[in-house]
């Protein structure tokens, strides 16, 4: 009797997933399509389709371990030409996708539009490596946006992407010790709007500790590792004048990407 009835509930369950995938069929979490070269792993039953899987890179680990620059296997991990000459404040630098293609629109999704279903998905597809990235006793500093510009789009993307990836870990989001300076809070506009040069020059004095950020850093351990959080690597200019100012806690500062740009 007893086989009976699980033989019949498999029967059910199977009819019931036909059904389910006929009336309401798999749709790429990316970009909606209804392709039918949607390509699904068995297991994590995570998938997409063709086209947006083709069109996802992810940053090789083969890099300047200061810059995350990719490198040929043989200068791996660096330092890179450029990091010789002028190290960075940051003892290391990740990013997890190339900034093209599904990851591209599902950032500007995020940004622009507000929906964060295509970059959760692409969060969680990437789970076990943020969790081989993050320690739980590590503390994610976003970086700090410009009110005007927080005021403006209703979003604050770094600190979002921060607590979720502190969700995942059980790590902490600290957003109190690292500031914009004063002189910045009324900026409107983009960094991406800004040429290289220009970046830098805006970026010199964009940071700031808080002013009583020692005594916020007195509940936090010394061998606490900083990750400043970014959602994109454009030029590297915003990770590591951020980094520089947070240096000045004597805390072992890191910094990450959810995306990078990747110029040939």
């Amino acid at each position: 009797m007893l086989a009976m009835f699980k033989t019949m509930f498999t029967l059910s369950t199977k009819l019931l997933t036909s059904w389910s995938e006929t009336l309401f069929p798999r749709t790429c979490p990316l970009c909606g399509s209804l392709d039918e070269s949607y390509i699904c792993d068995p297991t994590t039953q995570q998938g997409c389709c063709a086209k947006c899987k083709q069109s996802i890179q992810v940053i090789s680990k083969l890099a300047c371990k200061q810059c995350g620059k990719p490198l040929p296997a043989s200068l791996s991990p660096g330092p890179c030409g450029r990091c010789l000459r002028k190290p960075l404040p940051q003892h290391e630098t990740i990013s997890l996708f190339a900034y093209k293609g599904a990851v591209r629109d599902a950032l500007l999704a995020w940004k622009l539009q507000g929906d964060s279903r295509a970059l959760d998905w692409l969060l969680d597809v990437a789970k076990p490596v943020i969790a081989d990235i993050f320690d739980k006793h590590d503390v994610l500093i976003p970086v700090p946006m410009p009110l005007a510009r927080m005021r403006k789009s209703g979003l604050h993307h770094s600190a979002d992407l921060s607590l979720k990836i502190a969700a995942m870990v059980g790590c902490k989001v600290n957003w109190q010790i690292l500031r914009r300076s004063p002189e910045q809070q009324t900026q409107s506009f983009r960094q991406s709007a800004l040429s290289g040069l220009a970046r830098q020059r805006n970026l010199r004095k964009a940071f700031v500790l808080a002013n009583d950020y020692t005594t916020k850093l007195e509940a936090i351990e010394s061998n606490v590792k900083f990750w400043v959080i970014d959602d994109i690597l454009t030029t590297g200019a915003t990770l590591r004048h951020a980094s520089l100012t947070l240096s000045r806690t004597k805390h072992a500062v890191f910094a990450f990407s959810f995306a990078r740009a990747i110029r040939n």
